[in-house]
């Protein structure tokens, strides 16, 4: 039997209430937003756990442009049932069986009214959202995924026994990226169960282009169409291989041919033309990067990326097809980027722990310095561009002792200014 729209929504509000860290980030979130970092270091879990938590709250919660998470109007309301829930349950019981029962029908009571109290909030997070749902699954129906692609890819590309697994679609959502012109972007993330194995995989597509595989292995390695050999170079070139029919992007070619340039497995970098491959080995783990280059500068963000863990792909991301050169021009020398930077911190004002600090004082030399290109004015168009890091003199409160700078190449404007601390960034 078909369920409901209604038969979902408390599907998904009681299932979240069974893991304690599902409860715990209800919880978390009731009191303030929080950033993804922020959600990590407060329940102590490794990220792509928290990646899968937060996948599995779904409706419940929603995103600020800040990046920070919040209850929906639907997680507002399941919080408050969560709430009500446990206050009665807590209600410490007395040994005269009459008094006892009493209060259990009471409790009973309490649940069953504060459910239906709830109900209000429920039903008017459906009515809310259903108009927007509906033209969002029209948009998707347009140009979306589907699931022929998801099949594909995990079949033909990565070579995922889908057979042998029950495969269930934990979140879907649609946005359009306004910082890179408008692109619209899906993601999607799948369970796949079966006896032995346990994944999850996320989806990501822009422009209906494949864009981002990743998969989480919480139980065993995935089960393989095929025989997989013990090395992760022909496995990447069976996966290029695979996605190359998959794709039909002439640029796989290329990308191909230069991997056929890699004989050892050993960390090292090979080019030709327009195209570098980069390879980078540290124990078990194996990333290949083939990006744009010009003039001895790597558009990073214009490549194709491969990460192996135990020689199993755990993610393939793929912005090749999106992103452009908008420009080579470097005017701004290293030195001058540097010496911008460090000027740019001492007059810089950040708000730490809700107070303006000033009088921030970089120590040199510089902790990194990279050029990496970076987009501008919400385009997909990339142009050359200074990341620079500082130690400062001071740490202040919180942890904070390092200030980043981002500066174009070609114009010297300072973009971007953040405070972190140690390496994670506030």
């Amino acid at each position: 039997m078909t369920s409901s729209p209604e038969d979902e929504i408390y599907s998904i509000m009681f299932s979240s209430f069974k893991h304690p860290v599902r409860r715990k980030i209800l919880r978390m979130l009731d009191s303030k937003p929080m950033t993804f970092m922020e959600l990590v270091e407060a329940l102590g879990i490794s990220t792509p756990n928290l990646t899968y938590h937060l996948e599995s709250l779904g409706d419940l919660l929603s995103k600020l442009d800040t990046g920070q998470y919040k209850l929906s109007a639907f997680g507002k309301a399941s919080v408050n049932t969560l709430k009500s829930v446990e206050d009665a349950h807590n209600v410490e019981p007395k040994h005269n069986w009459l008094f006892f029962n009493g209060r259990s029908v009471f409790s009973l009571m309490l649940i069953v009214i504060v459910f239906l109290a709830s109900f209000s909030g429920v039903q008017y997070y459906q009515n809310s959202q259903l108009q927007s749902m509906y033209e969002e699954n029209q948009r998707l129906m347009s140009w979306g995924m589907g699931t022929s692609k998801v099949a594909n890819f995990l079949h033909n590309v990565v070579h995922i026994d889908t057979q042998s697994y029950t495969v269930t679609l934990l979140s879907n959502t649609l946005q359009w990226r306004t910082d890179f012109g408008g692109v619209s972007e899906e993601e999607a993330t799948y369970s796949l169960n079966s006896r032995t194995s346990n994944l999850n995989t996320l989806f990501r597509f822009r422009n209906g282009h494949f864009s981002r595989y990743e998969l989480v292995m919480i139980e065993s390695y995935p089960i393989s169409t095929t025989n997989e050999p013990n090395n992760f170079l022909i496995n990447a070139h069976s996966i290029l291989s695979g996605y190359k029919e998959y794709s039909g992007d002439a640029y796989i070619t290329d990308m191909l041919n230069l991997l056929r340039k890699v004989e050892s497995t050993q960390s090292m970098t090979v080019a030709d033309g327009n195209l570098k491959l980069r390879v980078y080995i540290s124990g078990a783990s194996a990333e290949l990067l083939w990006m744009f280059t010009e003039n001895d500068i790597d558009y990073q963000a214009k490549g194709l990326q491969m990460t192996f863990q135990n020689n199993v792909l755990t993610t393939m991301t793929d912005s090749y097809f999106l992103f452009q050169k908008g420009s080579s021009t470097i005017s701004v020398t290293q030195e001058k980027a540097i010496e911008i930077a460090e000027n740019y911190v001492k007059t810089l004002t950040q708000t730490i722990e809700g107070k303006p600090v000033s009088g921030f004082k970089p120590q040199k030399p510089p902790l990194s310095v990279e050029l990496v290109p970076h987009t501008r004015d919400n385009s997909v168009n990339l142009y050359p561009y200074w990341y620079i890091e500082f130690r400062l003199d001071t740490i202040y409160a919180g942890g904070i002792n390092i200030v980043s700078i981002g500066l174009y190449a070609d114009t010297g404007q300072v973009a971007d200014a953040r405070l972190l601390r140690g390496s994670i960034e506030l």
